[in-house]
């Protein structure tokens, strides 16, 4: 009786799936408008309840496997999915070891955790029933006076990059550009991509020769390029996934024709963050500038806490969580300095 039910599904499965092995088309028709009604009485399991195709693929010939169909598409699941879609990034900023430089400054490895926690469970309870990923978002290119370019040490890096994956963590290694080119940085930052954990980012406000006195700024072209670069490099190393490549801005003429900038490389998600300390109004002010790049849809959001430095800027009053969270669009990484 059960082969002879077996037998039946199968002839059933045979009329009303058309399998076209040249096109790779899975057709599946409707069971309930073809389906006799007299039949739902005599095999409801083998009827009501249709099989998996992989359960009797290999009955049909010339039928392919979902697996043969996906490899021959060349489809890869890893493109059409972002941790963005169901988690914030919270990110805590500085240059480890050098005090006058963030929070990443101020807290050694072992002192962080707590502080990161911190931050993680305000936006936790903001954010609702959206994840949150902790990362350390540091200063691997520094400027300095003349454009000069102070890399962190290889063994800092990494330190930190080891710590953090061991965690969960993200690790977002920045630039500052200085006097060299948006190439020359992105070809010192791209072997870090080896660590699934890691992305990048570039700051253009000190691509200068004169920090703190000129604000510098790249163009639409050179954004492009590093994406391409980045993009590029992802692919020809077999790199799994996507990586995001983080872009300042505070000021217009920090981005140069803005409107090129292109946010479409298969395997780099490009976001678009917000910097600038002062108050909540011209914080807003700025974000709702940066909004109009709507070629850039994901937004990034910069706070400055009191330093501990005398003279540096910071934000007055500090923005909540759920204010920041209020802002159009919604940002999705969110970062401390």
């Amino acid at each position: 009786m059960k082969r002879y039910i077996c037998v039946v599904a199968v002839i059933f499965l045979l009329c009303n799936f058309s399998l076209n092995a040249e096109t790779n088309d899975v057709k599946q028709k409707n069971v309930e408008k073809v389906m006799p009604n007299p039949w739902q009485a005599f095999f409801p399991s083998a009827l009501m309840k249709m099989p998996k195709i992989a359960d009797v693929i290999d009955l049909i010939p010339g039928a392919k496997t979902e697996e043969e169909v996906l490899e021959k598409e060349g489809f890869d699941e890893s493109k059409l999915q972002s941790v963005l879609l169901n988690n914030d990034i919270l990110a805590i900023y500085g240059k480890p070891n050098a005090y006058t430089m963030g929070l990443l400054g101020q807290y050694s490895l072992d002192e962080i955790e707590p502080i990161m926690n911190k931050f993680v469970e305000m936006y936790d309870e903001a954010n609702e029933e959206r994840g949150i990923i902790p990362a350390f978002y540091i200063i691997y290119g520094t400027c300095w006076p003349e454009g000069e370019i102070g890399i962190l040490s290889k063994s800092i890096t990494e330190k930190y990059i080891e710590f953090a994956a061991k965690k969960g963590w993200y690790v977002y290694l920045d630039h500052q550009i200085g006097k060299y080119t948006v190439k020359q940085a992105m070809e010192k930052l791209l072997p870090f991509l080896k660590y699934p954990n890691v992305h990048l980012a570039l700051d253009p406000e000190w691509r200068t020769t004169q920090p703190m006195k000129i604000i510098g700024s790249v163009k639409a072209e050179e954004i492009n390029l590093a994406q391409k670069m980045m993009n590029d490099y992802i692919i020809e190393n077999n790199i799994p996934g996507n990586r995001m490549l983080v872009i300042h801005q505070f000021n217009s003429c920090m981005i140069k024709n803005r409107r090129a900038v292109k946010s479409d490389f298969e395997r780099v998600q490009l976001i678009h963050c917000s910097d600038g300390f002062g108050s909540p109004k011209l914080k807003k002010d700025t974000y709702a500038y940066n909004a109009l790049a709507t070629n850039m849809p994901l937004k990034s959001f910069k706070l400055f806490l009191k330093p501990k430095v005398a003279g540096a800027g910071y934000d007055s009053p500090l923005m909540k969580p759920k204010d920041v969270l209020k802002l159009k669009p919604r940002p999705c990484f969110i970062m401390y300095q």
